[in-house]
């Protein structure tokens, strides 16, 4: 059966919290029933869901495309820096970020793709919301496939405040990072923004020879679903629905077929045909792992840890009961008589640990938590978890 003439890749799953309201599952039927041969995940400044979406895609027969939607500090055009940002104002290095949507086309852009998201949380200096540098993102741009963002992003957002000559400083920058892997994106949810910049976004295009892609920001499949969106965009803003200046989508917003992006772009063609070149140009995905865990803190003397875990139990048992139960005028009888429900309970949890395959599970939780308190960091035992009284 041939497969459909466009792919969805900008794609919010319900893993950009609070904003997409688009199962996995049900994206991967959504995709099968138009024949969408691929489809790219684009959730908002995070991959919590990218396990989920490749082995959902794969075993419904459809081609995952990794990629998110990163927030990019506003790029200014001018020579001033602050906060370690290039091209941008200290002021602007605590606005509303810009986006910028980049999709892994292998090994080495899933790598960058996983250090972005994770630098994107930890480069914001001040208490601003996670966000990189346009430096950031050039050092690690390898692998990478990068779309404009279309009105949100900078390139847009500069041609709507008429700042031609810093948008072709910043596209300057965004050609060189991504040279052959840089698409200028096309928009059509009827807003005003995407009217007035798409010729601006065309004429650039064709001055520089940058393709076109046509895209739908998708945050739920059907346009019944339009109204109960609307009411998690609130829930996340902190706004009510009749609320005016509040942030809005709209009906648009929704999964399109394949038939209508064609009718929506049907002067664009090559703007259609650009996904499905995107999708052939991307080839990896989320792979299965074992649990990269820390080792317990263990001596080498060959003891396992299991009996590392029964030795620290009976320790800190020891030291209880003598604190809490036994009394100095108690004979070795009573002693042990007074001892032996703690001890038989001990080894009961223990057991029942070793059974679970928890252990060292426990270990690391333990070393956590007794690190903590000889730091004289105040530390309950946890989630009311038998590894933090360990």
């Amino acid at each position: 059966m041939p497969h459909a003439d466009f792919v969805h890749l900008r794609v919010h799953t319900n893993y950009s919290l609070l904003e997409g309201a688009i199962k996995v599952p049900d994206l991967v039927k959504q995709c099968q029933g138009h024949h969408m041969p691929a489809v790219a995940m684009t959730d908002t400044v995070n991959l919590f869901g990218g396990m989920e979406f490749s082995g959902k895609c794969a075993a419904g027969g459809i081609q995952p495309i990794i990629g998110c939607q990163l927030a990019v500090t506003p790029f200014s055009g001018t020579k001033e820096e602050g906060a370690g940002f290039s091209g941008a104002s200290a002021d602007n290095a605590l606005s509303k970020p810009d986006q910028l949507v980049v999709l892994a086309q292998n090994d080495i852009g899933y790598g960058n793709l996983l250090k972005l998201v994770s630098l994107s949380h930890l480069e914001p200096d001040g208490g601003a919301e996670p966000r990189l540098s346009l430096e950031t993102i050039e050092a690690n741009s390898d692998g990478l496939i990068a779309l404009t963002g279309g009105p949100n992003g900078g390139l847009g957002r500069l041609l709507l405040e008429g700042q031609e000559d810093a948008a072709a400083l910043l596209l300057d920058r965004l050609q060189g990072a991504f040279s052959g892997r840089l698409y200028i994106e096309l928009m059509r949810h009827n807003l005003a923004a995407e009217k007035t910049i798409e010729p601006k976004l065309l004429d650039l295009a064709y001055a520089r020879d940058i393709p076109l892609v046509a895209t739908n920001e998708c945050f739920f499949l059907s346009a019944d679903m339009y109204e109960a969106h609307d009411a998690l965009i609130c829930i996340a803003d902190g706004a009510y629905v009749s609320q005016t200046g509040r942030r809005v989508l709209t009906p648009e917003h929704r999964f399109k077929s394949p038939q209508e992006m064609r009718a929506l772009f049907a002067d664009l063609p090559e703007a259609i045909e650009n996904t499905l070149v995107i999708a052939k140009r991307c080839g990896v995905m989320s792979e299965g792992r074992e649990p990269l865990l820390p080792r317990p803190p263990i001596s080498d003397d060959g003891r396992s840890f299991s009996q590392v875990l029964e030795e620290l139990a009976a320790k800190g048992l020891d030291k209880r009961l003598t604190e809490e139960v036994l009394t100095p005028g108690m004979s070795d009888a009573e002693k042990a008589e007074a001892s032996r429900p703690y001890l038989d309970r001990l080894q009961y949890e223990i057991g029942i640990i070793e059974q679970m395959d928890y252990v060292g599970y426990f270990l690391i939780v333990a070393d956590f938590i007794q690190w903590t308190k000889s730091q004289g960091i105040p530390v309950g035992p946890g989630r009311g978890s038998g590894a933090g009284s360990v």
